[in-house]
């Protein structure tokens, strides 16, 4: 990954440093403005505008001859892609639409336990993933497609929590299961749950691609909750669970590693650059797929050395180095290891439950 991306369709610029990505955010609403003050036509005409994306609300900006503020630019973190987090700019004058973010995430920084989607048209395997912050738009589909998120909670103009789940749907599940302690959290697990069944996903495989999953009323409800919260706790809290033993090896060499950063899972072993290599990981690891990598190979591919095709990104800011994350990524995959071992535990027992 470069040290500065713009994504292909919400124009935001992430990056792994919040340093970087203010420095970048900055250096282009310096441009605009210096060119507003200026009335420089020719801004908008040619690759003066440094890489600068036209957006409604950026053309309105410029037309009215209004200045970028400072307090227009919101830094914050996000879920760019499964297991991968970036800080970026989230600002209503640079992002072309944000959809309905404000009502689940606030100004970006309100933690809301949501589930994220395979979108409709995305054309990749199916995936259901927790966050609590953030997701991209293309969070498991760079190229296209998109994804839809599923919050807990929504959020008013003034910021307090309206409850998602209605109690029209708490009364369906309460009736039918005849148990009046069933808690709208409790649906909520229960639902991450059975989006993880594979006989689910399956037996409703073409509807999935195309349709607004539809949630079954299982037997043993509170089984498939538990199994809902232990892989949100999961998939939530990946940064904080216990890393798996992973053998680390070390070769002493006089030049600068090389990073390489490639997975071999036959062998269960990672290179991560020409000095270290890790190994002993379970081939389960490698099963929990989130579109069409494994949570693994998502970090592999996102910490990877790139050159960015933006030429102003590429010349300016592309101040990645793969040997500034290595220690970091290495307690990462240690730690997602752990996480696909245990969601692959939990999914393999869901195969024998009843239906």
């Amino acid at each position: 990954m470069a040290s500065l991306v713009v994504t292909s369709r919400d124009d935001w610029l992430h990056s792994f440093s919040r340093e970087e990505v203010e420095m970048s955010s900055k250096y282009y609403v310096n441009k605009f403005n210096d060119a507003v003050r200026s009335r420089d036509r020719a801004f908008e005409r040619t690759n003066e505008s440094g890489g600068i994306k036209w957006t409604r609300s950026l053309r309105a900006h410029w037309e009215n001859e209004k200045l970028i503020k400072p307090i227009d630019l919101n830094f914050v973190q996000s879920n760019y892609r499964p297991f991968v987090k970036t800080h970026f700019c989230f600002s209503r004058v640079l992002a072309e639409t944000v959809y309905q973010i404000p009502q689940v995430f606030g100004d970006g920084t309100v933690r809301n336990n949501a589930i994220t989607l395979m979108g409709d048209s995305s054309g990749k395997p199916y995936f259901a993933f927790a966050i609590d912050k953030i997701p991209d738009l293309n969070f498991v589909s760079p190229a296209s497609g998109g994804t839809q998120t599923l919050p807990r909670f929504s959020l008013s103009a003034e910021g307090e929590r309206i409850d998602n789940i209605t109690d029209w749907g708490l009364k369906q599940f309460q009736t039918h299961y005849k148990n009046k302690t069933i808690t709208k959290d409790a649906i909520f697990n229960y639902v991450y749950g059975v989006l993880h069944d594979p006989l689910y996903r399956e037996k409703y495989a073409i509807n999935l691609k195309r349709e607004f999953p539809r949630i079954p009323f299982y037997p043993d409800f509170q089984q498939w909750a538990d199994w809902g919260e232990k892989l949100m706790a999961l998939h939530i809290g990946y940064e904080t669970v216990k890393p798996w033993d992973l053998q680390r090896v070390d070769v002493a060499t006089s030049a600068t590693p090389k990073p390489m950063l490639k997975a071999d899972k036959s062998n269960g072993s990672i290179q991560l650059d020409s000095a270290t290599q890790l190994s002993g990981i379970p081939a389960a690891a490698w099963d929990y797929r989130l579109g069409n990598r494994s949570g693994l190979e998502w970090i592999l591919d996102q910490y990877k050395e790139k050159k960015p095709k933006d030429p102003t990104i590429r010349e300016k800011f592309n101040t990645y180095r793969f040997a500034d994350y290595k220690e970091k990524v290495i307690d990462l995959l240690a730690r997602v290891t752990r996480v696909s071992v245990e969601t692959m535990e939990i999914i393999e027992a869901m195969k024998a439950a009843k239906r």
